[in-house]
């Protein structure tokens, strides 16, 4: 399997991860539907994504649709999966051309063979791309992420390619759906919330955190920079004591 790149803090958070919520509210604020507030936070996605390169982002995961969104009403999830086909296929071209690697990471099994094909689509259409990588989690959870790596796991085991004693803590990320991924150095929550939920649970394990009141539509490309920026100031020790001269 392939090792997953590092990324040189220079500049800041070469990785930064993103819970992309609020959506619902902000569609509430203006006595809309809640699909109408999953729109507009659609559209906010490219302008994120186009401002990257600028900031020194080389890597982007976004939280689409967790593996617990299938409990929120039919109408939701249907409208959300339609819209999943409708940006993908608008947003292929735009992707390509500004020199988006795209990867989708979650469980697609239950998704639709329509999004499902369209997912592979667009993978394949910008593999070759490497100006920004794009990763969007989709029927994404981070426990059940570990479990299915686990399984895999357990297959090589059980057939001989893995032995027991060689299995630690490096060999389990070789099995996560971001395998070919650096670790991300920031988490963004947009809303007011301050909690995971079940994102990137093995990966963010040492990253830096901000949650922020912004609901996701109103995210702007001028917030995102200037919490890229206050990153630099972090003093990341990984667990390790600095030591002073």
């Amino acid at each position: 399997m392939a090792e997953a790149p590092t990324v040189p803090e220079l500049h800041g958070p070469g990785h930064v991860a993103i819970i992309m919520d609020g959506n619902g509210r902000w569609a509430g604020l203006r006595n809309r539907p809640r699909l109408y507030g999953h729109h507009a936070g659609a559209k906010r996605v490219r302008e994120i994504v186009e401002s990257c390169p600028d900031i020194g982002v080389k890597y982007l995961t976004i939280f689409a649709f967790s593996t617990e969104n299938w409990k929120r009403t039919q109408v939701e999830v249907s409208g959300l999966m339609a819209l999943f086909r409708r940006y993908i296929t608008k947003e292929m071209r735009n992707l390509s051309a500004f020199g988006v690697r795209v990867r989708f990471i979650g469980d697609r099994e239950r998704l639709d063979d329509k999004l499902t094909d369209l997912m592979a689509e667009l993978e394949g259409v910008t593999a070759h791309n490497s100006r920004v990588h794009l990763t969007i989690a989709i029927n994404y959870g981070g426990r059940d992420e570990v479990a299915r790596a686990t399984k895999r796991l357990a297959a090589d085991v059980q057939a001989g390619r893995l032995l027991p004693q060689d299995v630690d803590e490096e060999t389990l990320p070789k099995y996560l759906d971001t395998c070919v991924l650096p670790d991300p150095d920031l988490v963004i929550r947009t809303s007011g919330e301050a909690r995971i939920s079940n994102f990137l649970l093995w990966q963010s394990a040492y990253s830096e955190y901000e949650f922020i009141d912004t609901l996701w539509p109103d995210f702007t490309k001028a917030e995102f920079a200037r919490l890229c920026a206050a990153y630099r100031g972090r003093d990341r020790r990984f667990g390790a004591v600095k030591v002073r001269s």
